[in-house]
This record gives structure tokens, sequence and C-alpha cells, in this order.
């Protein structure tokens, strides 16, 4: 099959996605962080002025980005006086960027710190530290502004987030929750005096997930809970006391936080609260507390980032559509309208051959909830078009609708995508997100089988040209499907987990101990008839495997020894590995490289 010629070539999606992220609103000044493709990947922020002037705050070789649970997070603030306070990714201090001087450290080497806010003349952050025996601490801690001591407020827990100081400066609000859990199984919301020390649990616990604490006043916080089942919105007193949802619904009011500093709601003048909710995709709507009604806002966009700020009326946040890049938006929830302040990339492609998804369902006696994104050009008469279906990595993350250059250079060149939400995915509710649990390599090959057989029985796809790829969990479920299944024509695994037992041995802290509730706890039995390594007898189609050498989450070692395990079996394998590359390729070049490569390797089995 040849595929049909397309506008959208390697560079086009290599050199694009400057991913702006983690927006700040002040004195009608707008700061964001965006990311450098063509100068190795780097993250800088930018200021946009009330004047519409855009300046660039961090020059080569400086970059914002911190490496807290390696998925790092919000590696900025914006002081009161427009000072920036960031963390600098070659050692992880934080440094002051006042203006037109070189930025002065703030703290000594050998900690990271992430989700950071400045409140009297300290910056406010967790702190996390790796000692030379490999042991990991977390603590919260206040770092002054003019160079004092740093002092340690909180300690004792495995992990921190969300740092919250009252209004009148006597209670710290935060959340933690110590091995074996991860933040989206269970978590406490505690508070601590800060005049005395004294600490104790607002809200959570083990088998409730209690994330994104603001206070509403000095006695009382909202705060985002599963334990109805999906993440809605409280409210609850100091002590734990009259714990209320402020609206009840069978939606998500926020997303998994993988990354530290996020926000899915902000508090509004006259106490309304602009929200994120939604299934899969999360609108911005207007929530009033008191009576609970909720209103969205009409605005173009499918989906947003569960990362808010407010000033005055608007909101500022990064939203996204099918068919526009993902963007820094100022929307006014008292006048309506909105402005895009910045956006993913420089230009579009012509609209027409960017594809438009379509939610789906895969039948079956558990129902798989994907995206459908058709291919462009008409499949010649009698020809049923090829297919790749996308494996998002996590895997407790979730597929959006969000324009994808990536989507939109296959299905332009006549191929079409399928985007799973296989069970384990966010978006869906507390008991979707548990279809995974102790049946990860099981339930996952299950959906993305099913998902392609049902593309075939549908007549959308050739039974006989369907691929499947993903990256990282993704990329354990590819291995996985293509060793448990003769469905796919192809499979390609993006730094993807192959062996149980040295990702439990090697990865980092955060996740050290999530096979165990993913799988269940280390037994070599149990290990060797769930991993794709120990199962790679059953692979049959051809493989690309694609690697970062500098990868701290999943090892070279992973791909590397699937990649020789298939070649001792004469199965076609292409390992391509990438060096100075970590976890998810931030290069222009290896960016084309990899995509380059993709698509060779579906012309060859397509």
């Amino acid at each position: 099959m040849p595929f049909w010629p397309s506008p959208i070539s390697t560079r086009d999606v290599a050199s694009s996605g400057t991913r702006p992220a983690w927006p700040i609103a002040r004195d009608g000044r707008v700061w964001w962080t965006e990311e450098r493709p063509d100068e190795g990947g780097r993250t800088t922020i930018v200021c946009r002025a009330p004047d519409g002037t855009r300046t660039e705050l961090l020059p080569a070789p400086w970059s914002a980005r911190t490496r807290v649970h390696e998925y790092g997070g919000r590696p900025y603030t914006v002081t009161p006086a427009g000072e920036i306070v960031f963390a600098n990714l070659q050692d992880q201090r934080l440094y002051l960027l006042a203006d037109d001087r070189d930025p002065r450290p703030l703290t000594p080497e050998g900690s990271r710190y992430a989700d950071l806010l400045v409140h009297d003349g300290q910056v406010w952050c967790v702190r996390e530290r790796h000692s030379g025996d490999g042991k990991v601490s977390r603590a919260i801690v206040s770092v002054p502004l003019d160079g004092g001591e740093i002092r340690e407020r909180v300690n004792g827990c495995d992990f921190f987030a969300s740092p919250a100081v009252s209004p009148d400066g006597r209670h710290l609000a935060y959340i933690c929750w110590d091995h074996p859990r991860m933040p989206w199984d269970g978590t406490e919301l505690r508070v601590t005096s800060l005049a005395d020390g004294r600490s104790w649990t607002v809200k959570g616990g083990p088998a409730e997930s209690v994330l994104a604490p603001a206070w509403k006043d000095d006695s009382r916080l909202y705060l985002i809970s599963d334990s109805s089942g999906w993440w809605n919105l409280y409210e609850v007193g100091l002590q734990g006391e009259d714990a209320r949802a402020v609206h009840r619904a069978e939606e998500e009011f926020t997303l998994p936080p993988w990354r530290l500093g996020g926000m899915p709601y902000t508090v509004l003048p006259g106490g309304r609260l602009a929200v994120l909710h939604g299934r899969g995709d999360l609108r911005l709507g207007v929530l009033d507390p008191g009576s609970g009604a909720l209103s969205d806002l009409d605005l173009p966009f499918a989906g947003w980032d569960a990362a808010l700020a407010a000033e005055g009326t608007s909101v500022v946040g990064v939203a996204y559509a099918a068919t526009a890049p993902r963007s820094v938006v100022r929307a006014d929830t008292a006048a309506g309208g909105h402005l895009a302040l910045g956006s993913d990339l420089a230009s579009l492609p012509d609209p027409e051959y960017l594809p438009l998804p379509r939610a789906v369902r895969v039948p079956g006696e558990r129902g798989v909830h994907a995206f459908l994104y058709p291919p462009y050009a008409p499949a010649t008469e009698g020809d049923t078009p090829p297919y790749v279906i996308f494996v998002h990595g996590g895997p407790t993350a979730q597929a959006d609708t969000a324009l994808d250059l990536e989507k939109a250079f296959l299905t332009s060149r006549g191929i079409g995508v399928l985007d799973v939400n296989y069970g384990g995915s966010t978006g869906y509710g507390r008991a979707y997100r548990e279809r995974l649990k102790g049946q990860w390599g099981l339930a996952d090959v299950e959906d993305v089988v099913a998902a392609a057989r049902w593309l075939a029985a549908e007549g959308l796809a050739d039974a006989g040209r369907i691929a499947v790829r993903g990256g990282s969990a993704g990329g354990w479920t590819v291995m996985a499907a293509c060793c448990r299944s003769d469905v796919f024509a192809g499979g390609v695994s993006y730094y993807g987990i192959s062996a149980l037992a040295p990702l439990v041995a090697h990865t980092h802290d955060f996740e050290s101990r999530y096979v165990e509730w993913l799988v269940g706890p280390e037994d070599s039995e149990v290990y060797a008839a769930r991993e794709p390594l120990a199962l790679v007898g059953g692979v049959t189609c051809p493989m690309l495997l694609l690697q970062g050498l500098d990868d701290p989450v999943v090892p070279p070692e992973q791909s590397e020894t699937f990649a020789e395990a298939l070649s001792e079996r004469g199965v076609p394998c292409t390992y391509l590995a990438f060096e100075g590359e970590s976890h998810g390729f931030r290069r222009t070049e290896t960016r084309a490289a990899a995509l380059a490569a993709e698509l060779a390797f579906y012309q060859q089995i397509f």
C-alpha cells in the first residue's frame, strides 16, 4: 500500500511542541514555561505583559525543570515583586531571577525542589534528598528569599505535595502519603500548626485519594476527594469537621498528579470557583459553592490541563482542541470571551489534514473508552485502511483529544489511529481506574486486543494491517500484546518495560512500589507469567524499539534485553537508542529520527 502524500513532515512534528505549562497570573502579567526542542529540549520561562509584549526570561543554558519524583512538576514561582524563583535542571538548585541580573542561587547543591509558592518572604516547597546509599527522603521546607537558612517544616512521610499556607499564616495544609501507595490510591490532607508544630489529618486515608487543597478562609479548606468513586470537590473544616461535597457528580474534577504543582480549580472574587470537570477531557466551568450550581463557559476548547491560575474574574490555563494547538488562554468568567496568549505551535498545517476524534466505546464484557481518528485520505475502492492503536503511558494516565501532530502525521498519510483509554486509565472514575489492580499485562492487553478486533469487525481497519504503539507503561502493553496475541501486524515501543524484577530493583523511588499494586508482591513465578521478556516466544510480528540512554525511569536494559531476545528467535526487530535522551524524547533531532523510523516501519509491515 503506497501511503498518501502529506504536507506534515517529520521535521514539522519534531520541532513543534513548545508544551506551554504552569501559568501564573498577577498584575496583568502572565508567566508560563515553554520547551525548546531545537535547543536540546530545555525549558524556559516566558512572560506576557499587559500590552501584549512577550519576553523570554531564561536564556540558554538555563533550564527551568525539576526532577522531583523524576517526572517533575511546576519548576518555578513568582514573588509579589515580580521576581522569578526557579529550579535549574543541571544542578536542581533554586535560583532567584531579579530584573536583568544573572540568577542567584538560594539553595545548596544536593537536593531537588518542586511545588513552589511564595509566602511571607519565603519559598515554601517540597524538597527531595538523595543520599549516597540510594535512600530518598522528602519534606516541606521554607527557603528565605534573602538567602537565609532553609527551615524544615514537615517531615515523616515518604511523599508530600501541595503545600498551602492559610491566609492568616498560622497553618500549613498539604497532601502526604507513604509507600506502597501512589497518590491516586490513598493520601491524607494534613494540617500543621506553624506555631507549635502540631499536625493532624483533616481528610483521607489508605483507600481515599485526597488532592489539591486550597484555603477558603482561615478555618475551612477546599479539596478534591474520590470517596464517592469520583474525584469531586469538597469543603471541610480545619479539624476535619463538616465535610461536604460542593458538587457531587459522576465526573472527575482533576487529573492524576504524576507531576507536582497542578491546581484543577481556583477561587474567584465573591467566593465562586473556577473548576475543571468531565469524563475524559475536562471542561472549564464556574461553580457556586453555596448552591452547588455549575455552569460551563462557552469556549471553543475540548479540554484543559489541570493547572489553573486566576486574577480577578479572569482564569488562565492551558487549553486544547482537536484543530487548535495547546495554548495558554485567559478566559473572562464574568464578561465571557477569551484570549490566547501563547501557543504550542507557531503555525498549523492545513486544517483539512487535521483529524477530528470521535469518542467510541469498544463493546464487550468490560467496555473500553477510546478516541477514533479516521485516516484523512479515502482508501481506494475495496481497500480498507491500516490502523495504529495508540497506548498511553502511566498506566494511570489518559488519552485526551488535544491536537497531536504525531496522529495527523499518520492520518494524513492514510493510516487511521485509535487512541485507547484501557482499563486503568483516569477520567472515568475510581472503579475504571482499578480495573488494572493486579491485572497489569492482562487487562490492558485484553482491552487493546479487543479494540483491534472491533476495528476489523466494524470494517474500519484491515484486520491484517493493525499495529500497536505506546511509550513507557504503554510500551509494556505493546510488548505484552504482541506476546499474547496474533492480531497485530507490528508493535512499536518507546522506552517500554519488558521485565519486572529489574524495574523494581532499579527504577526511581516514586514508582518503586507501584508494581505491587499493578501485579502483586515480588514473585518470580508471577512475574514470569506476566512480563513480556518471559513471554517473548509468543511474538510473531516485527517490532521497533526506541530508547533514551539516560532514562532514570525505565533503564535502557529493558529495551535492549527484549530486542536481543527477539533477535535470538529470528523475529524481525529494530532497536534504536539515543544518547542524551531521558524518559520522553525532547530534542528535535531525536524526535525526527524516531518518527522517521516509525513511518518506515509501518511502510514495511503494511
